[in-house]
């Protein structure tokens, strides 16, 4: 097999999170469930290191994501999914572990992933390739995050 092939289909296995964004129903859902076990990990190392790991992450969803969109020939594809990968590692990033952490986090990432207030749909629209398709939901993963500190300073 080409070299060129085999690198095609490890940005296809990457951007899809394994595959995740070919589930017919809900793939940035099922998407967003991969990047589970990913945060449960950064959880664990130091914050500083943490925001190594998730800077270059976020890094490479971006450069994955642009060759995916060109692989897929679809700006946007509902195929990518590291983006939500990435939008979740935000949510959650420097939050107590637990179960309820986890699931109202996951809960509020895909709530304004999907709903998109602003800036999030403008960041989308005004930024093209792997920028537009992962920025908005790393700004999404922000919104997320804040309103899950402020649930758990309140509640």
């Amino acid at each position: 097999m080409a070299l060129h092939k085999i690198r095609e289909k490890l940005v296809v296995l990457l951007a899809t999170g394994c595959y995740a964004g070919y589930v017919p129903v809900a793939p940035g859902t099922f998407g967003t469930l991969v990047a589970i076990p990913l945060c449960y990990l950064l959880s664990r190392v130091d914050p500083v290191q943490a925001v190594l790991l998730l800077g270059l992450f976020t890094g490479f969803a971006v450069w994955i994501s642009g060759k995916a969109e060109d692989l897929f020939n679809s700006k946007d594809s509902s195929l990518i999914v590291i983006d939500e990968i990435a939008g979740l590692l935000v949510t959650l990033f420097l939050i107590p572990w637990s179960i309820k952490s986890v699931a109202v986090g996951f809960f509020l990432f895909r709530l304004i992933d999907i709903v998109k207030p602003f800036p999030i749909r403008w960041l989308e629209q005004k930024l093209s390739g792997g920028w537009g398709i992962v920025l908005d939901d790393v700004a999404a993963g922000i919104c997320a995050n804040v309103f899950l500190r402020l649930l758990h300073r309140f509640y």
